[in-house]
């Protein structure tokens, strides 16, 4: 097989001046195959100058030698820096941690501040985030901060400081790398759709262009969306429009400034038929390349053959030159949307935002321009920069509605990407979540009390109080004004009636959290819960009590700030018991995984569709801010089952000193030893299954072919025993350094409790403490 010669032209794109077009040796594309075709401006339009730069960036291409990081700065010695910033921005995809930017641009207030921290997580759909427009005083058709809709919306971190004097923005990024992959992962997706479509129907393959398949990725938010066509005279759109008494109802005024016009929405469809149409050639021409090798996809007689023809069609699809062409035309259109964005200040890496910052005085115009980068709103698809962000942190004078206000409240409000439905996304609850638990005094679960307490509430319950946070957690059930019945005729029936649920939530979970820690859940719950209804309203409109259920909600949330004290008394314990718990926890994370990966048969757990593993594996071996895709959580399995073995160990202990029968007090010190090893559970999951088999996954990523999913699978599989190693009577040595990493980690958060361990195994190369 011939070298791959790599060689740079001189384009022009939609940007002013020439620009240079090359594919790169160092940068991987979507398969994770090195060779990603890369667009870079080259800052002038004269022609001489553009052939100069193109002529050094080919001489940095032809000589192998250069194409080193170490390097760069003798490059820059030698040529000029267009031509070094095209080669060398990129090389390196770091993990950026875009918290830490948020952090360095506006802090996070504290409770040494007089702030309180409190973390809102619920079920998509639940209302938590309708609930926060009314904390901060956000007008629902005036303001529309954050969005809203009865879908997946928040997919962003979403953290609002209250009662601040300036109003100042801070909101980050995905990475290019990471936008580059899901553009090109939606571009494989519609030349599918090409494939399969039989009725010659453009929308199939724009509807799989416009909208990632996990649906948190939205390029109709930054493209627009596919004409629709006209309406059918036989469906009476009438038919469909529901009565409301809400003021809510209706749509709510636009700026003409903030609404896309019919001109640029124009331009815009104009852009996507354009690009439906170069998307059925270069699936025509990668079906052709298929039909040579493999014959047609409609001969291919059994799902498995179908399935591995279309795993074969996306790799072929990177190799047919207008896909990666296409590709950088939507990078350089979403790109163009940046550049729209004409107030506040970006920061860039290798030409990419990483953040961006904002400063006003007045409210209106300020969320006016936030909203570039938080709305939901159609009039404004073909401009937002929405589906690009993944964290939107903003301060100034936010306070209650009036109705509301009593003392001037200090909340830092955190909200994120709603919790699974299904009990097959609640297996675990998202390392994005848990991770916050630390960092908050109150974690507030928000509820529909239509269905209360279904699988994921449940699941939040168990992995708070098994993290030792359970001391923080309060409940409010939304839609309480839906819960209807002719045996519910009161406020304090229907009150009953919800709150029974939680008794009934605790005592399913009794058994696998252990007596102590849903002793705590109860207690805390037993006054720690409110019921709340018509916030799809403004608060001026809320009936009188459920606005009294608000300020006591308030109040709570400020009174989460006062710390408490800390227990006198610690507990000691001896190892020899935690044998057993880690054998139950290594094996409750890998047998439902063995069912995922239809390796052998798990109950619950059906086998996964090939391209959601696959797609896991991209984001891993690529280092996504986020290694997790649409339920699948490998780390978040792991630190689960860990954290709830170890956990009911931890309720067991062989002592006091000193001795107290307070059993308050017992529980608060095993609460403080629980959030400690949460805290490095996490660190030695991410660590064991994504850091150290950094390679085991690029593998399972790479495999192509025949046979494929299952040779995937077996890495995979071999990757989860390795990280977590089955607990036996008879043990390796792998198995022994896990056990001792485990002890570490035990041994260091009771010993920081005031406490202490025994039994410790003493073996060659094992754990000291």
């Amino acid at each position: 097989m011939s070298e791959q010669i790599y060689k740079a032209t001189k384009t022009r794109s939609n940007r002013p001046g020439w620009s240079v077009t090359f594919r790169h040796p160092r940068r991987r594309d979507a398969r994770g195959k090195y060779g990603l075709k890369v667009r870079r401006g080259l800052n002038t339009t004269d022609d001489v100058e553009a052939d100069r730069l193109v002529a050094q960036l080919n001489s940095l291409l032809a000589d192998p030698t250069w194409w080193s990081l170490d390097r760069r700065m003798e490059a820059e010695r030698t040529f000029a820096d267009p031509a070094v910033s095209a080669f060398f921005d990129g090389i390196e995809v770091g993990v950026m941690n875009s918290k830490d930017l948020r952090d360095k641009a506006i802090p996070l207030p504290t409770p040494d501040d007089g702030y309180a921290r409190v973390l809102l997580v619920g079920v998509t759909g639940a209302g938590k985030t309708t609930l926060l427009r009314h904390l901060i005083g956000s007008d629902h058709r005036r303001d529309r901060f954050p969005s809203t809709s009865t879908a997946k919306t928040t997919t962003a971190d979403i953290e609002i400081i209250m009662n601040a004097d300036l109003f100042r923005a801070a909101i980050t990024f995905m990475t290019e790398h990471e936008t580059r992959c899901a553009v090109d992962e939606c571009l494989e997706e519609a030349c599918a759709a090409a494939i399969q479509d039989l009725q010659n129907d453009d929308s199939k393959i724009a509807e799989a262009l416009l909208e990632h398949r996990e649906q948190r990725f939205r390029l109709s938010y930054i493209l627009g969306g596919w004409p629709q066509n006209q309406p059918d005279p036989e469906e009476d759109e009438s038919d469909y429009q529901f009565d409301t008494d809400f003021e809510s109802a209706g749509e709510d005024s636009l700026a003409a400034d903030e609404a896309v016009s019919d001109t640029e929405r124009a331009a815009n469809a104009e852009l996507l038929r354009e690009s439906v149409a170069r998307i059925r050639k270069i699936a025509a021409e990668g079906r052709n390349r298929m039909v040579a090798e493999r014959g047609d996809f409609q001969d291919m007689k059994s799902a498995s053959q179908r399935q591995a023809w279309l795993d074969e069609f996306a790799g072929i699809l990177y190799e047919v030159e207008g896909f990666g062409q296409l590709s950088l035309d939507i990078m350089e259109s979403i790109k163009e949307r940046f550049d729209a964005v004409t107030v506040g200040e970006f920061e860039r890496v290798a030409d990419w935002p990483t953040i961006w910052r904002y400063e006003e005085k007045g409210r209106d115009t300020f969320l006016k321009q936030v909203r570039w980068f938080s709305s939901n709103d159609y009039r404004q698809f073909g401009r937002l920069l929405t589906p690009l962000v993944n964290g939107v942190r903003v301060c100034g004078s936010f306070y209650p509605g009036p109705a509301l206000q009593e003392d001037d409240q200090r909340l830092v409000l955190l909200d994120g990407e709603g919790l699974g439905h299904s009990a097959k996304e609640a297996t675990s609850i998202s390392t994005r979540v848990t991770e916050k638990f630390a960092d908050v005094e109150m974690i507030l679960l928000v509820d529909t009390a239509q269905s209360p307490m279904q699988a994921a509430p449940m699941e939040l319950l168990r992995s708070v109080g098994s993290s030792g946070h359970g001391h923080k957690l309060a409940v409010a059930f939304t839609h309480f004004d839906q819960v209807k019945g002719d045996n519910l005729r009161s406020f304090k029936q229907k009150r009953a009636h919800v709150r029974a649920s939680i008794d009934n939530a605790i005592g399913h979970l009794r058994e696998s959290l252990g007596a102590p820690v849903s002793e705590t859940l109860e207690q805390k719950l037993e006054d720690n819960n409110f019921y709340l209804g018509g916030l799809d309203g403004p608060t001026r409109k809320i009936p009188g009590g459920i606005v009294n259920e608000m300020r006591k909600l308030l109040a709570v949330m400020q009174e989460s700030a006062q710390r408490p004290d800390l227990p006198e008394a610690a507990p000691f314990y001896h190892f020899a018991k935690l044998a057993l718990p880690l054998r139950d926890a290594t094996d409750g994370f890998k047998n439902p995984w063995w069912g995922r990966l239809g390796l052998s048969y798990y109950e619950g757990f059906a086998k996964e569709h090939w391209a959601r593993i696959k797609a896991l594996c991209r984001r891993i071996a690529f280092r996504w801010d986020n290694c997790e895709y649409s339920g699948l959580r490998p780390v978040a399995d792991l630190v689960r089952e860990l954290q709830h073995s170890i956990s009911l160990w931890l309720d067991h202990p062989d002592g006091w000193n000193p001795h107290t029968e307070d059993e308050s007090e017992k529980q608060a010190a095993i609460d403080g030893i629980r959030r400690q090893v949460s805290e490095r559970i996490h660190t030695l999951a991410n660590r064991r299954l994504i850091i150290d088999p950094s390679n085991g996954w690029e593998e399972a990523f790479e495999l192509r072919g025949s046979g494929s999913s299952y040779d995937r699978a077996d890495r995979m599989a071999r990757i989860y025993e390795a990280a977590a190693p089955t607990v036996t009577s008879v043990m390796d040595m792998p198995v022994h350094q896990f056990m001792d990493e485990i002890y570490q980690i035990v041994s260091e958060a009771v010993q920081e409790a005031g406490g202490s361990v025994q039994g410790i195994p003493e073996r060659d190369s094992a754990f000291v403490p």
